[in-house]
């Protein structure tokens, strides 16, 4: 059944029920009384039934009209409510951001601008998913997370990658080892090297085996892990050296594990925010995202303590 009404119809009838006179209804209303009938009555023909029992004297709710009555305000509790979360959204006082990033972004990139962002929108909810390459691109494109950080998505026709840093792979190795001092390292210095790489199902290796492709002599791979963490764990404990990203070598650990830049060919890779093209992002995640972009354009800062993050 179709009934033809609408909000305003709703309220007139809850300002007649709670006043119990149409005169002050239509005063609380700004309308006329006239206005304030016809608005009524066609309630009551959409709805079939008697709202209410009208005398000269009062103004009173049938049994129907107090069931409706109920309904109705819960209706138009609801209504507001809605409304208000709209509002709360735009205007970052509720929500959740997810976000979707490589591992070593979790650890140099998100921790000063996220601690930013909460102070600004402390009701604000943000969920990180970090994740491989592969799987940090599936989010965003399933529309599971908002945005992401990642290095690859560049060659995807649904997203848009907007580069925020390029990084250097460089040559992880204990600090006591004999090359650990050279300023750089050409591949076919490497050619006698114990080799320590990820497996060819990471991002990171499809980057090694694309610039290497055309290298006579570079070292041969005699242990391969799924992480760049666990290649980590294996050099520090000196089972041999590897490539890896710049930014999983801290700088305030030199006395466990240096990286020197790998030269003959450099290797680099991008990092970039990612997004689905074509995709409304709601306010709160916009924002955010925008300021990663302002933040990461230039390199940053690596001065945190701790244990190794991931790549």
């Amino acid at each position: 059944m179709r009934i033809n009404y609408d909000l305003h119809d709703l309220q007139a009838f809850v300002a007649v029920a709670e006043r119990a006179s149409f005169r002050q209804a239509a005063d609380d209303l700004f309308l006329s009384q006239s206005a304030l009938s016809r608005r009524i009555e066609k309630l009551e023909e959409g709805l079939g039934v008697k709202l209410f029992e009208r005398t000269t004297r009062r103004v009173q709710l049938t049994n129907v009209g107090q069931a409706f009555l109920l309904n109705v305000r819960t209706a138009l509790d609801g209504l507001e409510d809605a409304v208000l979360g709209v509002a709360d959204l735009a205007a970052h006082r509720t929500g959740t951001v997810t976000l979707a990033c490589v591992p070593s972004a979790v650890w140099h990139f998100l921790p000063e601008v996220l601690k930013e962002f909460s102070e600004r929108f402390p009701r604000i909810r943000v969920r990180v998913h970090d994740e491989s390459a592969q799987d940090v691109l599936n989010l965003v494109l399933a529309g599971e997370a908002d945005f992401g950080i990642n290095f690859t998505g560049a060659e995807e026709a649904e997203i848009v990658f907007e580069p925020i840093f390029k990084e250097r792979y460089v040559l992880a190795m204990r600090h006591d080892h004999r090359l650990a001092q050279r300023k750089s390292l050409n591949w076919k210095d490497l050619a006698g090297e114990r080799f320590v790489s990820v497996a060819k199902s990471s991002g990171n290796r499809s980057v090694i085996d694309a610039a290497l492709a055309g290298v006579e002599k570079h070292p041969a791979i005699f242990c391969e892990v799924n992480h760049v963490s666990g290649v980590l764990a294996l050099v520090e404990a000196g089972m041999g050296v590897a490539a890896v990203p710049g930014l999983s070598v801290l700088p305030e650990r030199p006395d466990s594990i240096v990286g020197v830049p790998l030269v003959n060919p450099a290797i680099h890779r991008t990092l970039g925010l990612i997004s689905k093209r074509n995709h409304s992002m709601a306010p709160a995640a916009r924002t955010l995202f925008d300021m990663l972009s302002k933040t990461l354009i230039k390199r940053p800062s690596s001065g945190r303590k701790g244990p190794k993050p991931p790549a």
